[in-house]
């Protein structure tokens, strides 16, 4: 099964998930591809650290503003990709319809990946780091 629409979500949604979608976005360009938090800062843009390792790769996400997950976003997206099994509950209990779907970045290596919100650069390193490995991971599932 293919997935056309996905939805990246971490806490935030200004470290993990936009990084996460830019990789996306860079990797399926035909794809629906979108983020959001379940405790978003919203309206704020991403985090400096996460902006810098993306620069490095040379991609932009200084246009990214934060939002948060809400029933419509929930059901418009058929694989949901969040960073912990906490954020899965929280998503699952709220959008029952979400079982089944939503799934963690790191399902295949039973990983979490840490939120480097307020850490050092290395924290955004690693971070950067897991979310790329799980992207690598999901590669052939949502192809």
């Amino acid at each position: 099964m293919a997935f056309e629409n996905i939805l990246v979500v971490c806490v935030g949604n200004i470290c993990r998930s936009p990084m996460a979608e830019a990789l996306l976005k860079q990797r399926f360009p035909d794809k629906n591809i979108d983020s959001a938090g379940v405790g978003a800062l919203v309206g704020h843009g991403a985090d400096p650290a996460a902006i810098e390792i993306m620069q490095q790769q040379n991609i932009d996400i200084t246009g990214h503003i934060a939002k948060q997950i809400d029933e419509d976003l929930a059901l418009k997206y058929d694989l949901i990709l969040t960073m912990s099994d906490g954020q899965n509950k929280w998503i699952e209990e709220r959008f029952p319809f979400c079982r089944g779907k939503t799934f963690k970045l790191g399902h295949w290596r039973d990983k979490d990946i840490a939120d480097p919100y307020k850490h050092e650069m290395s924290a955004f390193k690693t971070a950067y780091q897991d979310i790329v490995k799980g992207i690598e991971d999901w590669q052939d599932k949502i192809n």
